[in-house]
Formats: structure tokens, C-alpha cells, sequence
């Protein structure tokens, strides 16, 4: 078991030295997959596996400030999460709750709510709306984290066209005239993440090679990283690969 340690401990050092900090993302979106299926491999429950998964944030997030990295998303919560079993989309609630209180309270990072927290309990929503202000009051870091709570990307899309009309109706606008005058960055400004990068890499990982909704707007022009190991089993040497693995693709963004 030592010389396996010291053996990761030389490669994950190996791979931090070769990486060239220059061509860094500066905002990673991860999407958390695989705690359910981490918690039957290991023979623990569902909430176990959200408990492990919510305790690897802290640490990814340190890893992500080390490397550079400007921004992270988390997708902790989706629209369609909500439809599970009760019982346990109540003890997801109670963890995501109490690993945001956590980050907020850490001041290293500022902290921004994403998603539709309407579709959340009024208790809980006005929980992690509190923590997000207190975080804002005292926040020093340089790294801007995302929590993507009640998040659907169709939902943000319908959001932000929603709010959009909504907009230009208080401004006066006939509803042709803003279909005749309306752009790409009218849409843009009115998503929840309004004003911020897109994502440059977008991680996931559990082995699953889709998007399921994540950033749909955002991550156009992103990169992606799919990682077979699940997220409470996700080490640094996977999150360097994925830098890695970045840093060495030729970015066209679309042209």
C-alpha cells in the first residue's frame, strides 16, 4: 500500500509539472455523476454516496484554485432529480444544503446560485439564498464557484426567453417588434448565468457520455472530458488529465 501511494504521489506530480499553466481553462464545469452507483458498488446507501460525493467539492475546488482556474459550475442538482423518490431527493436536499452553508462559510471562493430555486422547498431555497448573501459579505478568494441547484438546461433556456419578453413588455415592446429586433445576446443576458464566461472544459464524470441538459446554451463552444471514475472516487491525477487532455486540443470555437 506505501510504495502504491508513493507511486501516485510521483505521477501526480509528474503530471502537474508538464502541464503548461498558459493554456489553463479559466472555467471548468463539472457535472457530479456516480454517487448512487458508487454507493451500490460499495453496498452503502444513496445517501452515503451524496454524502461522499458532497465531501469531494472542497477538495476539487482546491485543486481547481492551485491550477488556475478562474471559475467552476457544479451541477448538484437537476430539474429532473426532483422527480425521484421522495425520500431521497429529501436527504439530497438536507446534503446540498449543508455543502453550501460549508463553502460559503469557507470565504476562499464567492459563491453564485444557478437554477430555478422556485422549484425548491421555500425553507430550503431561502437557506441557500441566506448562504449566498453571508458568503458575499465576507468572500476573499479568487475563484468564482457556481452551484447549479434545480438546474435544467431547457428550464434556463424557457427562463430566459420568459423574462426576456417579459423585459421588453415593461419597456413598451410590441411582441412582433421584439421578435423582428431580437439576438443571440438578448437571450444570453437573461440566462442565469448572465455576464459570466462560457465554460472552456466541462468534466464528467461516472463513464456517462452525454450532456443531460448541462449548460445547453453555455457549452457551445466548450471542450469535454468524460471520466470513468465516479465522483466520490475522483482524484486529482484525473482532474490533471482532464487539464491534460485540454491543453492539448487545438480550441476552434467554431470557426
Amino acid at each position: 500500500m506505501a510504495s502504491s501511494n508513493l507511486l501516485y504521489e510521483l505521477y501526480e506530480r509528474r503530471l502537474s509539472r508538464r502541464l503548461d499553466r498558459r493554456r489553463a481553462p479559466q472555467h471548468v464545469a463539472v457535472m457530479l455523476d456516480g454517487n448512487r452507483r458508487w454507493a451500490r458498488f460499495t453496498g452503502t446507501s444513496t445517501a452515503h454516496g451524496h454524502r461522499k460525493g458532497a465531501d469531494k467539492i472542497t477538495e476539487f475546488l482546491t485543486w481547481a484554485d492551485e491550477a488556475g482556474v478562474g471559475r467552476v459550475t457544479l451541477w448538484m442538482l437537476s430539474t429532473d432529480n426532483l422527480s425521484r423518490d421522495p425520500g431521497e431527493v429529501g436527504d439530497l436536499l438536507g446534503i446540498i444544503a449543508g455543502t453550501v452553508d460549508t463553502l460559503a462559510d469557507d470565504g476562499r471562493w464567492k459563491i453564485c446560485l444557478v437554477g430555478a430555486l422556485d422549484l425548491l422547498p421555500s425553507d430550503l431555497a431561502d437557506r441557500l439564498r441566506s448562504a449566498e448573501q453571508r458568503n458575499h459579505e465576507h468572500a476573499t478568494g479568487s475563484l468564482d464557484v457556481n452551484i447549479a441547484v434545480g438546474y435544467g438546461g431547457r428550464h434556463e433556456i424557457t427562463d430566459a426567453v420568459r423574462a426576456l419578453l417579459k423585459d421588453k413588455e415593461g419597456k413598451g415592446f410590441q411582441l412582433g417588434e421584439v421578435a423582428e429586433t431580437l439576438t443571440v445576446d438578448d437571450i444570453a443576458d437573461h440566462l442565469y448565468t448572465a455576464g459570466q464566461p462560457d465554460p472552456d472544459l466541462v468534466i464528467r464524470t461516472s463513464g456517462e457520455q452525454r450532456l443531460s441538459g448541462f449548460l445547453l446554451w453555455q457549452s457551445v463552444h466548450s471542450e469535454f472530458y468524460f471520466c470513468e471514475t465516479y465522483w466520490p472516487d475522483f482524484r486529482k491525477v484525473d482532474f490533471l488529465r482532464a487539464l491534460r487532455d485540454y491543453g492539448q486540443r487545438e480550441r476552434r470555437l467554431g470557426r
